[in-house]
């Protein structure tokens, strides 16, 4: 990794960017991929896509998911506690304690999610928090909360920046998933620093509304129409506590890229992918899916007439909480596996079960 790479990291996973509210991160993202790509395109609602070799009649996608779970201020009390509901698949149970940031047309407001004291609670009789049981405090009443720009329909994001765990782990809110949008840009930086001439228009998709129902990817699989798409997300290290390998698999941060099976997943690609991490002794690691992947992959797979697809996951411990975590060797084989598969795919190649 770069100097300029590392400082792209940093800036690109601080800066928030909840669902649906994504401008300001894929700003950050496109000022970073411009040097390395030779067009892009913006869609309706802010999917980013950086354009390769464009033009060319065999279409390939790197994709990534650059939004991230926050709330919704949903209702202002007369004394000035915000109630919210969720936006994407934000967790009740770790909300208490933490900082926020609510984003206002005047800026930021700071508040923090409350919560009463051991000392008043019947311990005996305790549950765990429900969304409607949380409340932010601003330090403000309801008119001095409208005059800062406060209104229900207002995001609010957890104030927790990256940060690094013995030397071995990145960690922070919303690794899941801009850490792959990080990735897939380091791609493309790759390709362009090393001077490679692709045979095929290479498409980095940086996606948006994944938490909400892969809404983004949706829209702009249909938009492409490519002819592979090759995605990427984070999973679950399941080595870390309260997890059950019988039922949820055996991975870990720290173990490789995690290539996954499951209908969605094209089975040749699968197999090239694993044909590449082998060859090139990429260490990787492999999960099975009963229905559907739950990521982008499942939008371009079902696409139009069918985009043969894959998944390379990241593992991470601690989805969907301020302390995501995942090993950065990982991350450098993510984006080598990504890079390394791109550059044996041929044009034309012909991923069909029969032909």
């Amino acid at each position: 990794m770069t100097e300029s790479s590392k400082t792209f990291l940093y800036q690109y996973l601080n800066n928030p960017s909840p669902t649906g509210f994504e401008a300001a991160g894929q700003r950050i993202w496109l000022d970073y991929l411009k040097p390395y790509i030779d067009d892009y395109i913006v869609d309706t609602y802010g999917t980013v896509v950086g354009i390769i070799n464009p033009g060319q009649p065999y279409k390939v996608v790197i994709e990534a998911h650059s939004d991230e779970i926050s709330w919704f201020v949903n209702y202002i009390s007369d004394d000035g506690y915000i109630y919210v509901r969720r936006n994407g698949g934000s967790d009740a149970v770790i909300a208490p304690s933490k900082r926020v940031n609510i984003h206002t047309k005047k800026g930021i407001v700071k508040g923090i999610f409350g919560w009463p004291a051991i000392h008043v609670r019947d311990l005996a009789k305790d549950t765990a928090p429900k969304v409607t049981d949380l409340t932010i405090d601003c330090g403000a009443t309801k008119k001095e909360l409208e005059e800062k720009g406060v209104h229900v329909g207002c995001v609010v994001t957890f104030e927790d920046e990256l940060t690094e765990l013995n030397d071995r782990y990145y960690v922070g809110r919303a690794l899941d998933n801009r850490i792959g949008g990080f990735m897939i840009a380091e791609v493309a930086r790759m390709l362009k620093e090393n001077n490679v001439s692709l045979p095929f228009t290479l498409y980095v998709v940086n996606a948006v509304q994944e938490e909400i129902g892969l809404r983004g990817a949706e829209m702009i699989a249909r938009r492409l129409k490519a002819d592979v798409a090759i995605c990427t997300d984070v999973t679950h290290d399941t080595t870390s506590p309260r997890y059950d390998k019988k039922e949820q698999g055996d991975l870990k941060c720290g173990g490789g890229p995690v290539l996954c099976y499951g209908p969605a997943v094209q089975n040749n690609l699968l197999d090239f992918l694993i044909g590449v991490a082998e060859e090139k002794q990429i260490a990787f690691q492999r999960q099975a899916v009963s229905r559907s992947t739950g990521t982008d992959t499942d939008s371009f797979a079902y696409a139009a007439e069918g985009t043969a697809s894959a998944l390379i996951s990241l593992p991470l411990k601690y989805m969907h909480t301020t302390v995501e975590t995942v090993h950065k060797q990982d991350v450098e084989e993510v984006i080598r596996l990504m890079y390394e598969t791109l550059l044996k795919l041929e044009a034309g190649q012909d991923f069909r079960y029969l032909t």
